[in-house]
């Protein structure tokens, strides 16, 4: 693994909530996006050389309304760059730990992501992040 690529925030508001990571950070989100598979919206704040993103739950069933049910505000994951997140969800695999998708999906900010089972990593979501390439 290269990095923390960013650290995940789930919210009940994200407009309010970016009021509040603004006024802390000095900055404005660099990206907001909808993720539609996954029934989340998302904004990206950079500060310094890091990256936190802000989830809120477009709809009831989406894994962040269910994680703020269950658990309320707060963070919900740390992701990780990786250079072939094929290779390494099979290196993962190899050594026991419990992939929750393996098969990357497009997550946001131009990313492909598979997710790790908390169970398997010490109650914390792992997610792994490859830039997605451009076509040409």
């Amino acid at each position: 693994m290269q990095k923390i690529e960013h650290i995940g925030i789930a919210v009940k508001d994200i407009e309010n909530s970016n009021s509040i990571f603004t006024s802390l950070f000095g900055e404005s989100p660099y990206k907001t996006e909808e993720v539609e598979s996954e029934g989340v919206r998302t904004s990206f704040f950079k500060t310094g050389p890091n990256k936190i993103e802000l989830l809120e739950a477009t709809r009831a069933n989406s894994p962040i309304a269910k994680f703020i049910e269950k658990k309320g505000e707060g963070i919900h994951h740390i992701a990780f760059a990786v250079d072939d997140i094929e290779k390494k969800v099979a290196e993962l695999k190899i050594k026991g730990f419990k992939i929750l998708n393996e098969i990357p999906k497009k997550g946001a900010d131009n990313k492909m992501v598979v997710f790790l089972h908390p169970k398997s990593t010490n109650g914390v979501l792992i997610e792994l992040c490859q830039d997605i390439k451009p076509t040409k």
